[in-house]
């Protein structure tokens, strides 16, 4: 399924820009409807390790607080990273105390609050300039990075959140591929950044696909300096394969590793490892560097 896609060449080993702004009312009440929808029981059940439902609920409603306080009201106050503390370890650090805090935060109030807050950061991003200078995004080398790779990236925290809310309740995986098609794209943005320090000849392609309605092509090329999503004179790296062009002779992987969509996500966010990733995958051509693909992270780990 296609992406809404914005032209924007820029920084363009990220590849062609996302526009994820209309997807965070839709994934705001598919939200909404997994929390009313939970009973008392399942508000207590481990959504992820160390945290229930209610903790990842309440970490979803500190994620909301904290873009419309910083972003839309300019507010800088608050926590700051201890001398010798790392980004990783400042960010799980703060997550916890925003978790502790609101330990004693019902359910019901959570909901609520969720449901007005959540309105508010989708109203926010509707309304942000894709262009604009943003928030670094660690994961795909990014700093600052594009306001549409930083809202791309929200989108799929908030969504995969929800699938750990959903699994723990005993829910498949949102199937819905108007977001999961958003979110994959996004989280292959983290390939070039991945598979940096890996050493090859200029115009090695590395090339990941993803099957499935939701699924796509996306292909990295060595560039001397980094790899690179661009695709000078094709199609953008992202397209789905269902609407790009016939691929040119000359420009065959020298890896490919293909995917279903739910372990891709899964592998993404750290959900299986990627020994487990690659028993699953059709891997052609040269497997370390398939190997090398498939230790893409696209979450603060």
């Amino acid at each position: 399924m296609d992406s809404p896609l914005l032209q924007d060449p820029h920084p363009a080993w990220l590849g062609t820009a996302i526009d994820a702004r209309p997807l965070f009312a839709p994934e705001h009440t598919a939200l909404m409807a997994t929390l009313r929808g939970l009973a008392p029981a399942d508000w207590s059940r481990e959504a992820v390790p160390g945290w229930t439902v209610r903790d990842l609920v309440a970490h979803l409603l500190g994620d909301f607080c904290g873009r419309l306080s910083r972003d839309r009201d300019g507010h800088r106050e608050g926590p700051a990273r201890a001398p010798g503390e790392t980004l990783e370890a400042f960010i799980h650090r703060i997550n916890q105390e925003w978790v502790d805090a609101f330990s004693r935060v019902s359910p019901a109030v959570l909901t609520d609050t969720v449901g007005l807050v959540g309105g508010q950061v989708a109203r926010f991003f509707e309304g942000a300039d894709p262009h604009a200078p943003s928030l670094g995004v660690s994961w795909a080398g990014a700093d600052p990075a594009p306001m549409w790779l930083d809202s791309a990236r929200d989108l799929t925290e908030f969504w995969t959140h929800r699938q750990q809310i959903r699994h723990a309740v005993g829910q498949d995986t949102d199937p819905d591929p108007r977001l999961l098609s958003v979110v994959l794209d996004t989280f292959m943005r983290a390939l070039p950044h991945t598979l940096d320090g890996v050493e090859a000849p200029v115009g090695t392609r590395v090339r990941v696909r993803i099957d499935g309605p939701a699924g796509g092509t996306w292909t990295a090329t060595a560039t001397g300096g980094r790899w690179s999503l661009a695709e000078p004179g094709g199609a953008p790296s992202g397209v789905p394969s269902a609407v790009r062009p016939a691929a040119r002779p000359d420009a065959r992987p020298a890896a490919l590793v293909r995917l279903d969509a739910e372990t891709a996500w899964r592998l993404c966010t750290r959900g299986i490892q990627p020994d487990t990733a690659l028993a699953r995958a059709r891997v052609d051509g040269r497997r370390d560097l398939a190997e090398a693909a498939c230790r893409i992270v696209s979450i603060v780990h």
